[in-house]
């Protein structure tokens, strides 16, 4: 914590009780410190065969999309995050053989093909699209538009068709970058690659489709609906489990670089999914000391790292720090930036730190939610690991990894004294209407 207290000075004491993020209390077991084991060197046999085990066990280990967002399973011990069965043996061989099948292979049904398997025609597109019609359009960004389509097999999908008008040197990298980031990964809570298009001036990339919106137009409720507080922290973790894989369970480490709230996408049932791997880039050797330098600084303002800003070296802990500020978002509703607001409160992570550090972080809470004992007690701990995540030294940042261990404690903590909390505002119901009678 002295390392973080620096930027945004130091904590008043406070008397709620609660583990700290670097306390031990959070529940291992010994087949949870296996599976979690990092697979970087892939030079080693034994790490290469324990990693191929880790792909093919813990698909068992992950459970079903719920019917609710309250439904995920609750446990003590922190879960591996969910890996595709390797089906082609180890990492290295599925990526040869996405590869492969990216430069060779015709339209499958997406139902059989693997991720980023098919190499689409644009009477396909044109047809998926009914020729990029207006209506169609679901979105907007710096690559280009983004279309609702459908596959011949009946198949939703989105289409990112890159600007023509803007198509250079730079959107060519982030297509090529985006379509070999997906096909390497699949997991529950990334958005699955279909499959590209490259031809003539065209850039097509054809993705999974989440059906309800980003989490930035949920916070702003667009739809109506509020966000309770409960389902932000089920996404929280899932957006920490899908950022846990890209950094530790793909061959190569993967950063993401552009961890926003509008880049995470809701099922139905309000389970998230991480997009936009545009600026993703592969981490350098982490067992060498080694970063990844970049001639160009990528990300959105409010989420970047600064050190990445000062020095251009880029690590996975600029993820981690673009996660630290998403928490903060969560929990308040507002935007990283707001401008509109008095000066002391524009930068939503720093004003929120300040609060937290002055004992008054509840203060902060989103006032389209409900306050109780239980939800006060979350924002001190989530607020606790953010102010790690936004240290403005990435040694003093923890791991992916590390803060999905924490959420997992604190939602678990949360369940349980919300079922207390209800358990006896009913039992005081009841004695309240034997009084009346």
């Amino acid at each position: 914590m002295s390392s973080s207290g620096g930027r945004y000075g130091s904590r008043k004491p406070r008397s709620v009780g609660w583990r700290t993020p670097d306390g031990s209390d959070v529940q291992r077991s010994p087949a949870y410190l296996n599976n979690f084991a990092s697979p970087r060197n892939n030079n080693n046999p034994v790490k290469t065969v324990a990693k191929s085990f880790v792909g093919m066990i813990s698909s068992c280990f992950t459970p079903p999309e719920p019917k609710s967002a309250t439904s995920v399973d609750d446990s003590d011990v922190f879960k591996v995050p969910s890996v595709a069965s390797d089906k082609l043996g180890s990492g290295s061989e599925r990526r040869r053989s996405s590869i492969e099948a990216l430069k060779n292979s015709s339209y499958r049904s997406t139902q059989t093909m693997e991720p980023g398997s098919a190499k689409f025609t644009m009477e396909e597109i044109y047809k998926a699209t009914r020729n990029f019609s207006p209506s169609f359009k679901i979105g907007q960004g710096g690559f280009g538009t983004v279309y609702k389509g459908r596959l011949e097999d009946g198949t939703l999908v989105a289409v990112k068709r890159a600007k023509k008008s803007v198509y250079d040197k730079h959107l060519g990298i982030e297509f090529n970058s985006e379509v070999q980031t997906l096909a390497q990964v699949e997991h529950l809570n990334l958005v699955r690659l279909y499959g590209y298009l490259e031809q003539d001036d065209e850039r097509i990339v054809v993705v999974e489709y989440v059906p309800n919106g980003t989490l930035r137009e949920h916070l702003d409720c667009l739809n109506g609906n509020v966000l309770d507080f409960a389902t932000r922290l089920d996404i929280a973790i899932d957006v920490a489990h899908a950022i846990t894989y890209l950094h530790m369970y793909t061959d190569h480490p993967i950063i993401h670089r552009d961890i926003k709230s509008s880049n995470i996408l809701l099922t139905e049932n309000l389970r998230a999914k991480v997009a936009d791997f545009g600026f993703a880039r592969l981490a350098a050797d982490s067992d060498s000391g080694a970063t990844h330098v970049s001639t160009q600084v990528k990300g959105t303002a409010g989420y970047l790292d600064p050190e990445y800003l000062k020095t251009y070296q880029l690590t996975e802990k600029s993820d981690v720090y673009s996660f630290g500020v998403l928490l903060v978002e969560l929990v308040s509703g507002r935007r990283p930036i707001e401008p509109k607001r008095e000066l002391k409160e524009r930068i939503t992570a720093r004003w929120a730190m300040k609060k937290f550090n002055e004992g008054d972080a509840v203060l902060t809470l989103d006032p389209r939610l409900h306050r109780s004992a239980a939800t006060s007690l979350a924002i001190e701990k989530i607020y606790e690991l953010a102010l790690q995540c936004v240290a403005p030294t990435r040694q003093s940042r923890p791991s992916m990894r590390r803060c999905a261990e924490i959420l997992w404690g604190i939602r678990k903590d949360f369940r349980e004294l919300s079922a207390s909390d209800s358990h006896s505002f009913s039992s005081h119901s009841q004695k309240s209407g034997s009084i009346r009678e």
